[in-house]
C-alpha cells in the first residue's frame, strides 16, 4: 500500500468514526486542507477519504476543497431500526430452531450483559456501545444467514451512529439497555421466539423515541 492509500485510509478511518460519534454533527463543514492539517496528510488523500464517504452517505462533497456532514433524517433512522428489529428478530428465531436441535452456538451473552454492567459502572460509554453492537451482533451471526449477515453488515454504521445519539440524548438508556438484553438472553435461552421478539420491539422503540 501507497504513502498515499495508507493517508486516505487514515482520513477515512479518522473522519468517519468522528461523524459516527457524533463528534461532527450533520451539516458540520469539513475542509479538506483543515483535515489534513489535523493528520498532517495532503489535500489529495483526505478528498479520496471523503468520496468514499459520499459513497457511503456520510457526508456529501460541497465543492472541490471540503464536504458536509449528512445528517440522519428521522425517517432514516426509523427504516434502519425497521430493517433492524425485522433482521434480528429472524436470527433469534434460527437461533432457537438450531439450539432445538443441539446445532446452536454458546453466544457468550451473559458474559457481555456483565461486561455491561462492569462499563457502565466505570462510566466507560465507548465501550458500552461496543458492547451493545456486539450483544446483537452476536445473535445474528449466530442465526447462519449469510444474506441477513450481509444485510445487517450494511446497516452497521448507521446503528452505530444512531447509538450514539440516543446514548447522547436519553442517558437512561443505558441502564434500559442492560435490562432489555437480560430479558432478550432468557428468551433464546427459554427457546420463546415470541417473547425475544415482543422484548425486541421495545428495545428498538427506546431508540424511536429519541428521534
Amino acid at each position: 500500500m501507497t504513502n498515499q492509500e495508507l493517508g486516505s485510509r487514515r482520513a477515512y478511518d479518522e473522519t468517519k468514526d468522528r461523524i459516527i460519534r457524533g463528534d461532527l454533527a450533520g451539516g458540520t463543514l469539513l475542509s479538506e486542507v483543515q483535515v489534513g492539517a489535523e493528520l498532517g496528510l495532503s489535500r489529495t488523500p483526505v478528498h479520496d477519504a471523503f468520496l468514499r464517504l459520499e459513497g457511503e452517505g456520510l457526508v456529501r462533497l460541497a465543492s472541490r476543497r471540503g464536504a458536509v456532514v449528512a445528517a440522519m433524517s428521522p425517517r432514516e433512522s426509523r427504516d434502519v431500526l425497521e430493517m433492524r428489529e425485522a433482521i434480528e428478530g429472524a436470527a433469534a428465531a434460527a437461533v432457537i430452531e438450531r439450539a432445538a436441535t443441539g446445532d446452536a452456538p454458546d453466544l457468550g451473552l451473559a458474559d457481555l450483559i456483565a461486561e455491561q454492567h462492569r462499563l457502565l459502572a466505570a462510566h466507560d460509554f465507548d465501550g458500552f456501545i461496543e458492547a451493545d453492537e456486539a450483544f446483537h451482533d452476536r445473535i445474528v451471526r449466530a442465526s447462519g444467514n449469510l444474506i441477513a449477515l450481509q444485510f445487517w453488515s450494511l446497516l452497521r454504521d448507521r446503528q452505530q451512529r444512531l447509538r450514539y445519539q440516543v446514548f447522547s440524548l436519553l442517558p437512561e438508556t443505558f441502564s434500559h439497555a442492560v435490562d432489555d438484553h437480560e430479558a432478550l438472553r432468557t428468551a433464546l435461552e427459554a427457546r420463546d421466539p415470541a417473547a425475544f421478539r415482543t422484548r425486541l420491539s421495545t428495545h428498538v422503540a427506546r431508540h424511536n423515541g429519541a428521534l
